[in-house]
């Protein structure tokens, strides 16, 4: 997000505020006339989520495809690929566990008891099934899901495509070419849906603001503090899996970040921080080979930061609602969001998305997402910030790993040739 988007959603934060106060106070509390501005003015936030509905099945389906046939152009994809694959998988497992832990324990959102608007409530109850869940996944048609929405059916016809396409290889180039311009085109629809965020960050928050009053800021304070806790804590596991491969060399490491970083931060944009993010990788030393490919592989599969925070936000909505979500239930609801976090590295508010996705595929209130855009700018701050050191520390444990890959080949050579001259001699 650019500087003038992030002025323009602070404005729409502080003129929500100033509306719904000035309203609740003009019209009272818990009047029908309340209620019935609350309605009006939620509105905009409204359209805004019928326009992400309709961008996710077309963005998914292109970035995921796009994904795996750049990964599967890419020389040198075994053993390097299958290393940051393991990595990123094992983060990936490890982020949305701490979001899950902690969000249970704090309970955020308990006591909000948001009314819904125009989405039905409660949870699907096919999806508290796991074989009625696991037949769900495999799409009949592909038009159907997409029709619907229905996202893993989506992914699961992404990764068929996606492999075929690197299995015939250059017999699939003019695909690739397609879905890569699909790609730029999703990108730039996307940018125009979100260029609207400002207005729906008024409409949501002026609308939550009449309906309960200044209790709400106190509310999004806990979630913003509560979260960035647990970002607190994964950022000490992640720096603690950096030292088990780099040593003292990632107080080393972090120096050499500071500034991809304070970039990724100030700005909420992966993009901005990864050419500094590359050039302060080759002086530590990270072979090129392995940052020009595990980096961008990282930024699409690698996305520590946005697990935690779609697992916040989403958890955080159902409590908020007062939906009692069992725990294998949202298990299988982490287990969606890891699968359907991939490819979409690049894409404006991408965690909204997916956590929308993820609420509409088990039947709960996708308009939760409106309520959360009021300070989803903040938590993006700290899940970008977090996407680059966890993907920075992945490169660079890599690269260590090549490093001594190299040497130890080295030295065997030498070992062989040493052990050769005397046999030539004595010949």
């Amino acid at each position: 997000m650019n500087g003038k988007m992030t002025r323009n959603v602070l404005i729409s934060i502080i003129l929500a505020i100033a509306v719904g106060i000035a309203a609740r106070a003009l019209l009272g509390a818990d009047t029908p006339q309340a209620a019935k501005a609350a309605e009006l003015l939620h509105l905009p936030a409204d359209i805004f989520l019928h326009l992400i509905k309709m961008i996710v099945a077309p963005l998914v389906f292109s970035t995921l495809v796009y994904g795996i046939a750049h990964a599967g152009d890419s020389s040198g994809l075994g053993r390097i690929g299958l290393r940051a694959m393991t990595w990123f998988l094992t983060a990936s497992l490890i982020s949305l566990s701490i979001g899950l832990v902690m969000v249970n324990l704090f309970k955020p959102g308990l006591g909000l008891n948001l009314q819904l608007h125009n989405t039905a409530s409660g949870i699907d109850p096919n999806a508290l099934s796991f074989s009625g869940f696991v037949l769900h996944v495999f799409p009949i048609s592909m038009t159907d899901a997409m029709a619907r929405n229905e996202i893993l059916q989506i992914v699961v016809f992404s990764l068929f495509l996606g492999f075929g396409l690197c299995a015939i290889g250059e017999k699939g180039k003019p695909i690739v070419i397609f879905v890569e311009a699909m790609v730029a085109l999703m990108l730039k629809v996307t940018g125009y849906v979100m260029a609207i965020a400002p207005l729906a960050v008024f409409a949501a928050l002026s609308s939550a603001m009449i309906e309960h009053g200044v209790g709400i800021l106190a509310t999004f304070a806990k979630l913003l503090g509560e979260y960035f806790l647990s970002l607190g804590l994964l950022w000490v596991i992640l720096l603690l899996a950096g030292a088990r491969f780099l040593g003292g060399r990632i107080k080393e490491l972090l120096r050499a970040m500071r500034e991809p970083l304070l970039i990724a931060f100030s700005t909420a944009s992966s993009e901005a921080a990864l050419p500094k993010l590359m050039e302060q990788l080759d002086r530590f030393g990270v072979p090129r080979r392995v940052y020009s490919f595990v980096l961008p592989l990282g930024y699409s599969f690698n996305l520590d930061g946005s697990m935690m925070s779609a697992t916040f936000t989403t958890l955080f909505i159902c409590q908020a609602y007062g939906i009692t979500v069992p725990l294998g239930t949202q298990i299988i609801m982490l287990l969606t969001l890891m699968v359907t976090s991939k490819g979409i590295a690049g894409v404006p508010r991408a965690s909204l998305v997916v956590v929308a996705a993820t609420l509409s595929q088990f039947g709960l209130p996708v308009e939760g997402v409106a309520f959360v855009l009021a300070i989803d700018q903040f938590m993006d701050m700290g899940r970008t910030a977090t996407n680059i050191l966890g993907n920075g520390i992945a490169t660079a444990a890599i690269g260590t790993l090549e490093d001594a890959r190299s040497a130890a080949l080295e030295d065997g050579k030498g070992t062989d040739e040493g052990q050769t001259e005397p046999a030539t001699a004595l010949g």
